[in-house]
């Protein structure tokens, strides 16, 4: 089992405390992994920071060939994937193979062609004998912190935009759900130049905070609760990092008065249960309408 994080292309252990990995549906270890300590938050902060310069400028036709490969790359080992994820998140194996594996792909498919259309606002003459026009360019290092739901797919979704308009990334997935996480930082090792993508494993007070406060680090992109949310904004207002959010809630249902309730009742009941109870979305028919929210690639980038 892979137990190594990724910092500057390297597969490395953490220095620091070791923590045990629950498979949570049978209460038994999977793995014994050492968090990353604050050094190697550091190092890999820098090493996507030194690694902005010549990703950045990287074609979007390159980047675009890059993330079609990690989407192959994941296609491929799908079944390992899936496994670990059932394993590590006490889901049903068919989900994550049938539902989750398909669509994690096609988020890096997604992406790689986004990443060929990135273009700015139009040009237009705003002030006579000048030509106006904006371009968007990437904002830089990016640190990102993944819950425990759906540890691979909210990956893709935070990787997938982020490398594609051309920034560098540093990741820590939920500590509770690391292993799939790991494992595509294994997988990416050979497909990415060296600090491209950097994956971190630890606690929030020891290793988040830590990341979203270093001072290379220019947009923070966080999944998880609103008081982690406020506590990220606050300490991070004086560098004013740009902040992508999705916080909070558990699947907000609205039933309308012509509504087959009994419909409703059974679609609501199989979604809240669905994914082993981890679903932060609602049934979504015509009888009700969801409360949710997905990256943007817009989020990723600087006008």
């Amino acid at each position: 089992m892979q137990t190594q994080m990724l910092i500057n292309g390297q597969l490395v252990a953490g220095q620091g405390p070791a923590w045990t990995v629950l498979n949570p549906a049978l209460g038994t270890a999977l793995a014994q992994i050492n968090e990353a300590t604050e050094a190697q938050v550091d190092s890999a902060v820098r090493a996507a920071d030194q690694a902005f310069d010549s990703w950045s400028q990287t074609s979007p036709k390159d980047r675009s060939q890059t993330l079609l490969a990690l989407a192959d790359a994941i296609e491929a080992h799908g079944d390992e994937l899936a496994r670990l994820e059932s394993q590590n998140c006490g889901k049903p194996l068919s989900a994550a193979l049938n539902d989750e594996i398909p669509a994690i792909a096609d988020v890096f498919r997604y992406f790689a062609g986004a990443a060929r259309c990135l273009g700015g606002l139009a040009a237009g003459e705003y002030l006579p004998g000048h030509t106006s026009m904006i371009r968007r360019d990437p904002l830089g290092v990016v640190a990102s912190i993944a819950p425990w739901n759906y540890p691979l797919m909210m990956l893709a979704w935070k990787i997938a935009p982020a490398l594609a308009a051309g920034n560098t990334v540093v990741i820590k997935p939920s500590e509770l759900t690391p292993l799939t996480a790991l494992r595509l930082g294994e997988l990416a090792q050979d497909l990415l130049p060296p600090g491209v993508l950097n994956i971190l494993f630890g606690r929030g007070q020891t290793v988040g905070n830590p990341l979203v406060n270093h001072p290379k680090v220019r947009m923070v992109s966080l999944t998880g609760s609103i008081p982690t949310g406020a506590h990220i904004i606050s300490a991070t207002a004086d560098s004013v990092k740009r902040m992508h959010m999705e916080l909070g809630g558990k699947a907000p249902v609205l039933v309308f008065d012509d509504a087959d309730i009994d419909a409703a009742i059974d679609g609501i009941r199989t979604f809240g249960f669905y994914n082993a109870g981890q679903d932060c979305t609602a049934a979504c028919r015509l009888y009700c309408r969801t409360a949710s929210t997905s990256a943007l690639s817009s989020a990723w980038v600087k006008p």
